[in-house]
This record gives C-alpha cells, structure tokens and sequence, in this order.
C-alpha cells in the first residue's frame, strides 16, 4: 500500500546508520501512551524491557550479525504465551498467571530480533467477533470509535491500524485474524492448519486454531509467514510437508503475467446479509479481473448455510473440553467465597468465566452429552468432511477462491451483544476457510461511503499459502489502482 514503510525499509535505514532501533521503539511508545487509553489495544505494554532489548539488537545491527526481523517491533495477543509474561486469554480466571513457558511463535520472534512491545486486547478465550467480551473491557476501532474493530483480535488488528507497533500476531479459529484485519483496513492472515505450530497458544478449539499474522503490507506478512512457519516437536499437528520461503516466492510474482482461474460462490454474493455497496464493489472488482483476462466464475456452494452451525457445534464441543482444566485449584483464579473441593469448581468457574464463554462451554457439555452426541456432534463431523470435499472439488477446477472477508463493515459497539445469532452470524464468510483447513487472507480493499474500511478474501488450496498471499498482493494493487 501506498505510504507504508515495510520492514525492508526500515532495515534499510537501520543498517545504513540513518536510525537508532531505540528511536523506533520510542516512537512507538509514544503512540501507545497518547492512543491506547481510548482504543484499549494492549492490556499491558513491555516498555522498559523493550528499549533494553532495542540497545541489545543494536549493537548486532551494526555488526551485521541481526536477524531477519531486526527492525520490526511486534504486539502478540493475549492468548499467547511468553515465558515470565503474564497471560490471561483476556479472562478474569487466568488473572494473574505467569506463562512458564515461551509458545513456539513467541521463540521464533526472539531468535529473529524482533521486539515484543506488549500484549494485546481479546475476546475472552478468543471467543467473539467484536472484542467486547475481554475482562479488559472493549477494544475501540481507530477508524471510528463509536465501532468495534471486530474480534477476537481487535486489539491486534487495532494496535497496526493506529500505528503503535509494526505488526502483530493473532490467533484465527473462525475469522478471528481476518474479520478484525478488514474491519480496520489490514493484511489478515489465516494459515493451512498444521502450517505454524500451536505450542503455547491458549486453545479455544484445537482443531481449528491457528496462528496468524495483521500487518501493514503483504511483504511484512510474507517475512513474518518465513519465521514462524514450519516444523515443531512440540505440535504433534503440524505438517511435515516442506516449508516455503514466502518472501522469495511473493518477490518472484511481484511482475508474473500469470492469469488465474477464480471461483466465486454465488450464494455468497447473493446472500442478503451482505451489504449493498460492498457486493457492487465485489462485483466491479470481478468485472476488472475479468478484463484483465482472469477467469472469473461463478460456482454452487450447497453448504453455505451449515458453515456456522456446524461451526459452533464442533468449536463449543472442542471449548467444553479445552476449559474444562481451569478449575481453581492448580493456577489461576480461586473463588475466595469456596469452603469445599465441589464449590471450589463451581464458584472458580461461575466467577472467573464470562457469559459468552460459560454459554459457549454449556452448549458444548449439551452436544457431547450421551443424550445429544450423535445428533449433534458426530453429525457436524460428517458435515465438516462433506465441507472439506465440497472445497476441494472447487480447487479442482480453480486457483482460489475470492469472496468479501465480510458481509458489512464494522458495526456498532453494543449492535449485536443481546442477540448471540446475530453475532455468530458475523462469521459467515471466514468460518469455511477453519472448517475445512485451506489457508485464507484478508486484503485492504476499500472503504464504504460511511467512512469504514472492508476487506476483500482469497482461499486457496491446501499448503499453496505462499502463492495465495502473492495472488493476494497481485489483487490488492490491482483494487488500488482503481480507486
């Protein structure tokens, strides 16, 4: 995007001698504490720790021997963990607690150079499209206040949007790096499950979670994809298919004249949900594709509809289980108001879980009772291989897939909190990229007339990250140079 300073020119400038890292962290410091007690991006800010990590980095910046993401200054969601940091998964039940621990991710920062500024806002446990169900309070949209920034990643998607870090990461288990990326006009990254390891992320549903970036432009999102990809002995999921090198193979694209097949779901574009200049600006998008000799069609997607029930069934199935270790009695939060093992649980888990997920834990212990497993359940499970199948077959016939990351732009702090189906209903185009496991990014794309950003979304098959983030960036210049 136009006026963004990636990475590579802010190495530039850094191994040139033009500018101190310490200066960059300063700067960003700066941002945060004129911006962050209204947008309530980070819940807690390294600042002492991330100056002396910047004098550290310096010096191996004027030796020559820094890593690769020497210059860049990184905010991490707080389901993540890093090691003598506390992390809370924005809840009060986790309150207090230290990890033990790095998380795989966080490591792999570490070993690049990068600085870890702070942690950042979330929905509880990352469960919520707006982030207005952390402990911490809401996290406010920089494009307009009165707006979420969308969830569970806002504070993620918020703290680029503002300019108080260099890129964050986030975690994406039905849209949750992706939706918040469009609704604050950034890159949003969902990785093919089994691409970056989930060692020490905090899990909401382990079978969907992912870890992803939210960055400024497509080349920072590719440097960040090359250093926390790839095998780990501590994520028993993860793929042992060969890790690609994003940056060269985005570099390597950058002037291809390659024409794409494109697959359009029609039911998408068609859904009423979907908001009316966003779909015109779709449809314009498609027609300029066209005319530039990309193939562009639409195709059936007869699952539409059961994309976010059997979403909610298998992910609140997978959290009743996830959570069910926060019990009071080996960390975290204890009821003080306890005087036996049995309110023990019961008064820790009342008090230290908010409504969303104590109504996402009891809809999970209802679908995997014995009363309920088969009707519910085990029949998602068929469903989620049908969904997987049905991709597939598009990815036969295509390149990617291109849909809208959602059907409006951000709406109203409070707008859909009473109504739970509303909400969930938020997810309608992002969930099918976690139910079937393809890689999905979301792209700036452009604004509505009542000044929000929206974003525009590419799947793409199995292990092919890499080349839809280049198809991505092909795209996004492409919708620029039209404005």
């Amino acid at each position: 995007m136009a006026g963004v300073e990636t990475l590579e020119m802010v190495r530039a400038r850094l191994f040139a001698g033009e500018i101190h890292l310490k200066q960059i962290v300063e700067q960003y410091l700066s941002i945060i504490r004129e911006k962050n007690s209204t947008l309530n991006a980070f819940i807690e800010v390294f600042e002492e720790e991330a100056l002396l990590k910047a004098q550290e980095i310096q010096q191996k910046i004027d030796l020559k021997t820094a890593g690769s993401l020497a210059g860049m200054v990184v905010g991490i969601k707080d389901n993540l963990c890093y090691q003598e940091h506390e992390v809370t998964a924005s809840s009060a039940i986790l309150k207090g607690y230290k990890a033990v621990y790095n998380s795989t991710v966080v490591d792999r920062l570490i070993q690049e150079d990068a600085i870890i500024i702070g942690r950042l806002n979330c929905d509880e446990f990352a469960m919520g499209a707006s982030n207005e169900t952390s402990v911490y309070g809401p996290v406010l949209n920089a494009a307009n206040t009165l707006c979420v920034p969308g969830g569970s990643s806002g504070g993620s998607a918020v703290a680029v949007q503002a300019g108080m870090c260099s890129a964050t990461l986030g975690s994406d288990t039905g849209g949750s790096v992706r939706q918040p990326a469009a609704f604050c006009g950034k890159w949003g990254f969902k990785p093919t499950y089994g691409r970056v390891s989930r060692y020490g992320l905090i899990a909401y549903a382990s079978s969907f979670d992912q870890i992803g970036p939210i960055t400024s432009s497509a080349e920072d999102m590719a440097i960040l994809m090359d250093v926390i990809s790839g095998p780990d002995a501590y994520d028993a999921t993860l793929s042992l298919k060969h890790t690609p090198q994003f940056s060269s193979t985005l570099k390597q694209h950058r002037n291809s004249k390659r024409k794409y097949k494109i697959a359009v779901i029609r039911d998408c574009i068609e859904h009423p949900g979907l908001d009316p200049e966003i779909k015109q600006q779709t449809l314009d998008f498609m027609e300029t594709l066209r005319q530039q000799s990309h193939t562009v069609e639409g195709v059936d997607f007869p699952l539409l509809d059961k994309l976010v029930p059997c979403y909610y069934v298998l992910t609140t199935a997978e959290a009743s289980s996830n959570l069910s270790r926060y019990s009071g009695l080996l960390f975290g939060f204890r009821s003080p108001d306890a005087s036996n093992l049995e309110e023990t649980f019961k008064k820790s888990r009342s008090q230290g879980f908010g409504d969303e997920v104590k109504r996402r834990i009891m809809l999970g212990t209802f679908v995997l009772s014995s009363e309920h497993y088969d009707a519910y359940y085990t029949k998602a499970q068929k469903v989620r291989n049908l969904i997987q199948k049905e991709t597939n077959h598009i990815f036969d016939s295509y390149d990617v897939i291109l849909l809208p990351t959602t059907s409006t732009p951000a709406f109203k702090l409070g707008e859909k909190t009473k109504d739970p189906i509303t909400m969930y209903l938020a997810d309608l185009f992002t969930v099918h990229a976690n139910l079937s496991g393809n890689p999905a990014i979301s792209f700036p794309f452009g604004h509505h007339s009542n000044g929000l950003p929206f974003g525009m979304q590419l799947m793409a098959p199995m292990y092919k990250d890499e080349e839809m983030l280049s198809v991505a960036l092909t795209f996004q210049q492409l919708s620029q140079s039209l404005m």
